[in-house]
């Protein structure tokens, strides 16, 4: 134990230990993923259908992701490094989707021009 934390527990004090935020980041942060949750239902609710239906679904659930991720788990007052090694390997994997799917495509193609359509 430090001298200024014995000394700390001598005084009667309790020794402050990792950093305190204002609980009201907390209710504002609640409270915008109370409203990002409100507005994914009204999608649903207003019968929005096709690539803008999947395209709002996933920008709010991407959104409200980041929001807990950020505050929640206290991403946000991390050091760098550190932010990196969390978020770089997800995202690198959702490149590697995007690759995959930009071939399965290239791959149907090229099946439908060279062998037709199918029985």
């Amino acid at each position: 134990m430090s001298e200024t934390t014995a000394h700390a527990h001598i005084g009667g004090q309790q020794p402050q230990t990792g950093q305190q935020h204002p609980i009201r980041l907390y209710l504002f942060v609640w409270g915008l993923l109370f409203v990002l949750s409100a507005l994914s239902y009204m999608v649903d609710y207003l019968g929005i259908q096709g690539y803008l239906r999947w395209t709002l679904i996933l920008v709010f659930m991407m959104l409200k992701a980041g929001l807990i991720v950020a505050v929640f788990m206290h991403m946000a007052w991390e050091r760098l490094a550190l932010v990196y090694a969390i978020l770089l390997p997800p995202l690198l994997v959702l490149v590697f989707v995007a690759l995959m799917v930009s071939e399965a495509d290239y791959t149907i193609f090229t099946r439908l021009a060279f062998f037709g359509a199918g029985p």
